[in-house]
């Protein structure tokens, strides 16, 4: 098998070196197929796994002369390998050797990205169940609405994220697929069989069909994946980025010793991770649109879609690693200050109750208009004064009618709120 990367594993798929060895490995198998099959000697296979070798400072030399990477590959390997090397490239052509390599190498990111998600998912876990029932305000339009928990708040992110890792496994096997199928997909000079062992060999499955290219939808769907995914993250960062904001301070990303927060502020500690996971995912998702455009190629093929790819691919498949392992650490260091989520609950003097004391009175017969009508009077009254909603809906007797005292005040608590909080982490698995 291909000999494995010892560079940081995403850092080092993509690398020329990473590529060629790829490369190689690919031409070799082919031989070692076609020798089994006994269309070529079988000495001159064993000549080549022997012998077969590269030198990227003199590929990229002999590169300048051709103009033609796959050419000046082999060339130089041939330089090695001698008179054997004849049968390299048998009945291929580039593009074979470049879409196998890239199912290979995406192969390996997507190992990498797929464990990401499941270290992820773990921290979200720990952190959900940690404030499982840690009450915090929850907001529609940036306004106060009901109460929820934090755990709650941090269970949906592992619900998404579960999303996340369903999709990537899905479209991991659409992405491991290779060809040697020769220039216009017809095998016209290299036996199918020869595909199929090559493909089987490098842990992936051979088209059912392709042109001299594979067709371009599997990898639109990887970068979109990729893009749904980088939303995820950058919803996320979003999130506590708001949470930070200084007049709601609910939660804080980690603030190392010595770390700085501004150049001109002293006092400042910014909320930069979040900030820089954001941005990221407008490059992913850029990305995963230039990866659409490169669907519609020219008959058989053309060349549009090679020199986006050699940019889209090792970016998104590093950047998606950076993100994953960034919002890791974020979560697994997040800060969070239950004290002033308590504190933020009580700004709005348990306006939060008004649904529960609404739905009370329509069970209890009043019309619902009528209902809605009495409630909102406290509850502006509430906006406007000192006095708490419990103590403005006293003063209600639409309300006081149908509920008396003591059963709003039982109303107005935060028990009622978070009573299939416990049975929502079950369904989780949490």
């Amino acid at each position: 098998m291909i000999a494995r990367y010892t560079l940081p594993e995403m850092a080092a798929i993509w690398t020329d070196q990473r590529k060629y060895e790829i490369w190689l490995e690919i031409e070799t198998l082919a031989c070692e197929a076609q020798a089994e099959l006994g269309h070529i000697p079988a000495e001159d296979a064993r000549t080549i796994r022997e012998k077969g070798k590269f030198v990227l400072a003199e590929i990229e030399e002999i590169e300048r002369r051709t103009n033609h990477d796959v050419i000046a590959f082999l060339e130089n390997v041939a330089s090695y390998v001698g008179p054997a090397c004849r049968w390299m490239h048998q009945g291929m052509t580039s593009s074979d050797v470049l879409d196998t390599t890239l199912a290979v190498q995406t192969a390996e990111a997507s190992d990498i990205i797929l464990q990401n998600l499941r270290d992820l998912r773990v921290v979200i876990a720990r952190r959900a169940r940690e404030y499982a029932m840690t009450p915090m305000i929850g907001r529609s339009h940036g306004i106060h609405a009901e109460p929820i928990t934090f755990g709650l708040k941090l269970a949906l992110m592992y619900d998404e994220f579960t999303r996340a890792l369903e999709r990537f496994e899905q479209v991991q096997p659409r992405i491991r697929v290779g060809k040697l199928s020769g220039a216009v997909g017809t095998h016209a000079h290299l036996d199918p069989k020869v595909e199929q062992v090559v493909c089987e060999r490098l842990g992936l499955k051979a088209a059912v069909l392709s042109t001299q290219v594979l067709q371009r939808d599997r990898h639109a769907e990887f970068h979109t994946v990729l893009a749904v995914i980088a939303s995820s993250v950058d919803r996320w960062a979003t999130e506590f980025r708001h949470l930070q904001r200084t007049e709601v301070l609910e939660v804080e990303e980690y603030f190392s010793p010595g770390q700085k927060g501004s150049s001109a502020m002293p006092h400042k500690r910014n909320p930069i991770t979040g900030e820089k996971l954001s941005g990221l995912a407008r490059l992913v998702r850029s990305n995963a649109v230039a990866a659409l455009e490169n669907v519609a190629l020219w008959h058989e093929r053309d060349i549009s879609h090679s020199s986006v790819e050699r940019v889209i691919f090792p970016d998104s498949c590093i950047l998606m690693n950076n993100m994953l392992v960034t919002l890791k650490k974020l979560v697994d260091r997040l800060i969070v200050y239950p004290q002033n989520m308590q504190r933020n609950l009580e700004i709005t003097k348990g306006l939060y109750h008004s649904q529960t004391i609404l739905l009370k009175l329509t069970e209890r017969g009043l019309e619902r208009k009528t209902a809605y009508e009495a409630v909102q009077r406290a509850a502006m009254a509430t906006w406007a004064g000192t006095q708490s909603l419990q103590e403005n809906l006293l003063l209600e007797s639409a309300i006081t009618d149908k509920i008396p005292p003591a059963e709003i005040a039982t109303l107005c608590t935060l028990e009622h709120h978070f009573r299939w909080v416990e049975d929502t982490f079950q369904r989780l698995g949490l």
